[in-house]
């Protein structure tokens, strides 16, 4: 396994490599939702890129960056039992060099759900993938479900730019009791991770609703919400039933919705979601 850090070498590795790449963009601190995505790569292309890079852009001001897990060692040591061909790890300045000043928009969809509760995100999102696909040149990508929005940008910039990828969603992992696999797993203290399983009741209420033939999403929000709030070390940033494709609010539904949420949980902030009827 190569580990490259400067776009030239990875473009020189490119120039050498022949069939299928499959890429999976990561920030590291690496879980077995990320190796999910690995495998699905590993089975289907000739060659396997992985990208570990914190993405600065994507962060504001008040967010985590600097305390964001790292653990690069363990992140190697991983990719390397997974047969990866080479891992893709630039510095900021590599990524960024003096004088960028670019961004990519996709629109109205960047600023919902977490575009509302994160300025600027989508932004930093949608550029630091577009630099990664212009880099690596894969065949195909590969993004968790978990961050839904995110995959759904993904999927419109592909579409809307004209690039030549293949993206692929991978079923989102989760732990035996239902909690989502994610890095920021790491901050909570045994009382919030705990907590936290509100945000997989919370979903799995809404999975039992729309079986027992509930349609109003008013009411799925409401019935979500009184869960979420009966647990005292909760925080709700948003609840959202929404189109899958466009991310529009729905009054009713009449086709497969998204239902995603992010709930404070102490300090850490969690995502999730499922789709009904898809």
């Amino acid at each position: 396994m190569q580990v490259l850090t400067t776009v030239a070498e990875v473009r020189a590795a490119r120039r050498h490599l022949s069939g299928s790449v499959g890429l999976v963009p990561t920030m590291g601190a690496l879980h077995d939702g990320h190796l999910a995505l690995v495998r699905q790569a590993r089975a289907a292309n000739d060659c396997v890129s992985v990208s570990i890079f914190v993405n600065p852009t994507q962060f504001a001001p008040d967010e985590d960056f600097a305390a964001y897990p790292r653990n690069t060692e363990r992140d190697l040591e991983l990719l390397a039992a997974e047969d990866v061909d080479y891992v893709f790890m630039p510095s900021a300045e590599e990524m960024y060099p003096p004088g960028f000043d670019a961004a990519v928009d996709m629109g109205l969809m960047t600023e919902r759900l977490e575009g509302a509760s994160r300025t600027g995100h989508f932004f930093g999102v949608a550029t630091v993938v577009l630099k990664l696909f212009n880099i690596v040149q894969p065949t195909r990508a590969y993004f968790g479900r978990k961050d839904a929005q995110q995959l759904v940008i993904i999927q419109r910039m592909v579409r809307d730019l004209n690039l030549d990828i293949e993206i692929l969603p991978v079923a989102t992992v989760r732990e035996p009791d239902g909690l989502a696999k994610s890095s920021r797993n790491a901050y909570l203290n045994a009382a919030e991770r705990q907590a936290a399983l509100v945000l997989w009741n919370a979903l799995t209420l809404a999975q039992e609703m729309w079986t027992r033939g509930a349609r109003d999403a008013e009411t799925f929000r409401m019935r979500m919400r009184d869960l979420i709030q009966a647990e005292e070390l909760a925080r709700i940033d948003y609840i959202s039933v929404a189109d899958p494709t466009t991310l529009e609010e729905l009054r009713r539904i009449q086709g497969p919705a998204l239902v995603s949420l992010a709930v404070r949980i102490g300090r850490t902030r969690l995502i999730d979601n499922i789709t009904l009827g898809g």
